[in-house]
């Protein structure tokens, strides 16, 4: 009986919590967090604990850090140490409110994970589907994990439907950027103005 108390309780850990100090396996990394997200959106919360909760998971399984320079693009090269830390900031917020509030709305989403492929050493692709209901059609999701860390796995990028967030925000930013006379304080600023909102 004792015995399997404790096994209820390490396998509650190992559901509510995918970033523990052991190497886990990408595929289990991303069930686990759907898991988690799952729970909170199902669950008897409000909507303000609901993406409160929703944060705490990104911040815990997304490299956040990671995209905002990605997002950047080539002009990576050209932002200065000021700027690079005002706009990491400002992304981070603008990242998890925009995360955060879109997931929000979902009530009791079933993601399944059905396969997993390695890319190379620092990245492996995990593939899902978010089943249908009469309400909304299936909906393929795949992946991006940065396998870098056995013992810290993130997310990277997220692939609906064939579309990369990632790149598309990129683009996005780019554009801000480009039609701005190249200012990247207009990124700073556009996105400052979105969480005004």
């Amino acid at each position: 009986m004792k015995k399997n108390i404790i096994l209820l309780i390490v396998s509650i850990f190992l559901i509510l919590k995918p970033n523990y100090s052991l190497a886990i396996e990408p595929d289990v990394f991303i069930q686990s967090t759907v898991n988690r997200a799952t729970q909170t959106l199902s669950g008897n919360l409000t909507k303000d604990e609901r993406i409160q909760e929703l944060k705490n998971i990104a911040i815990e399984t997304v490299d956040i850090d990671g995209i905002s320079l990605y997002s950047l693009g080539n002009y990576r090269k050209t932002i200065t140490d000021d700027q690079l830390l005002r706009y990491k900031q400002v992304f981070k917020d603008y990242f998890l409110k925009s995360f955060s509030s879109r997931l929000a709305e979902y009530s009791n989403p079933e993601i399944d994970v059905y396969s997993k492929k390695k890319i190379n050493n620092k990245y492996t692709i995990v593939s899902s589907k978010l089943v249908g209901t009469d309400k909304r059609p299936e909906v393929n999701i795949d992946w991006r994990v940065y396998t870098n860390d056995p013992k810290n796995l993130l997310i990277r990028d997220l692939i609906i439907e064939g579309l990369s967030l990632a790149r598309t925000q990129k683009e996005e930013f780019s554009s801000i950027i480009s039609s701005n006379n190249n200012d990247i304080e207009a990124l700073i600023k556009s996105l400052s103005n979105f969480l005004k909102k």
